[in-house]
């Protein structure tokens, strides 16, 4: 695939303030999938997509079923509207970060595998959601990319479950779940599985396929210039840590210790603009408000951890699932610089 010299028409990280009330929130970009979470107060983080409607709702730091709330969000052409005053990610003067993927707009019907899936994917950009109901025993879903997803993200919606987590860095025969800290874990040979340019497989684990169970999957792979997945290793050095390349200025990551019990760490480009010190950063398996923790830099080309936290840069493996800025040098051959 072509480079993404524009990744900002894919993803962006728009900040704002609440109101209490009714209004757009303009983010550049066709929206498709919408995570919310509140910077100042405890509060789940939100997340919505096209797929399931802005007025259905789930939390990657809960187990929680989807949950339905009239002051949700819209979707439209340039981002997304707040119907409400709901405090997760409308209360009057209250500040939020959202984080802001456009997929690929109104569900196709996908009969690539043995499930029928609904999807909405952004081949360009390495994107798609995923909805389909389980059947209980092995099966195949289609997942619209054209190309084998690195990540894999799925939520049982319509009872409690945690979230399944399985990639290619480590092999699909490893998970991890958003909502705790534990350390990747042996699948025993089930879950997700067999992922190919079309489908991915999935066994009767009430995670992925259980029988009348509803779910949705946030599929992402690799592409130049705009999103990269992959892991490292730690050296658990205060002053000079590991560095990552990832071939573009990153504008959000996502860190998990693969090897230990650590939080599921967010870094974007919008709330702290400049490599200086500590940076606030979200962790996506609590509720918590934003929280300086860590030096960490995100530079020109990729991203320098500056601390021995175990979070980010203790003596084990990470994983990482990072989205692009700007390229390096985008076609116009303008190179870019560290923020």
């Amino acid at each position: 695939m072509a480079q993404i010299d524009k990744p900002n028409l894919h993803f962006n990280t728009k900040l704002y303030t609440g109101n209490s009330s009714t209004q757009s929130i303009t983010t550049g970009l066709d929206n498709d999938f919408v995570w919310i979470k509140h910077r100042t107060v405890t509060s789940n983080h939100r997340l919505f997509d096209i797929l399931r409607g802005g007025a259905n709702e789930l939390g990657s730091n809960t187990t929680s079923a989807e949950g339905q709330n009239t002051q949700g969000i819209t979707f439209n052409s340039t981002g997304f509207d707040l119907l409400g005053a709901d405090p997760s990610y409308n209360g009057s003067g209250n500040t939020y970060a959202s984080w802001n993927w456009k997929a690929g707009g109104t569900a196709v019907s996908n009969t690539a595998g043995s499930i029928t899936s609904s999807v909405s994917a952004n081949t360009t950009a390495g994107f798609s959601i995923v909805k389909y109901t389980g059947t209980g025993a092995s099966a195949t879903v289609g997942h619209g990319l054209g190309v084998a997803p690195n990540v894999i993200i799925t939520k049982k919606t319509n009872v409690a479950q945690q979230w399944n987590f399985q990639n290619s860095m480590l092999g699909y025969s490893q998970y991890m779940a958003l909502n705790t800290t534990e350390a990747s874990q042996a699948t025993g040979g089930g879950n997700i599985n067999a992922v190919s340019s079309t489908t991915y497989s999935c066994d009767g684990n009430d995670a992925v396929n259980a029988s009348g169970g509803t779910y949705v999957s946030y599929c992402f792979a690799n592409i130049k210039g705009f999103s990269k997945f992959g892991s490292y290793v730690g050296n658990s050095s205060a002053t000079d840590g590991t560095f990552v390349y990832l071939g573009f200025k990153p504008a959000f990551v996502i860190i998990k210790g693969a090897t230990n019990a650590s939080s599921w760490l967010i870094q974007d480009n919008k709330r702290q603009t400049y490599n200086d010190g500590s940076i606030p950063l979200f962790k996506a398996n609590t509720s918590d408000a934003e929280i300086n923790i860590a030096n960490f830099d995100m530079l020109s080309n990729g991203f320098k951890c500056r601390t021995s936290n175990n979070d980010f840069n203790g003596a084990n493996t990470y994983i990482y699932l990072a989205i692009a800025e700007s390229p390096i040098v985008g076609s116009n051959g303008i190179p870019t610089t560290a923020r």
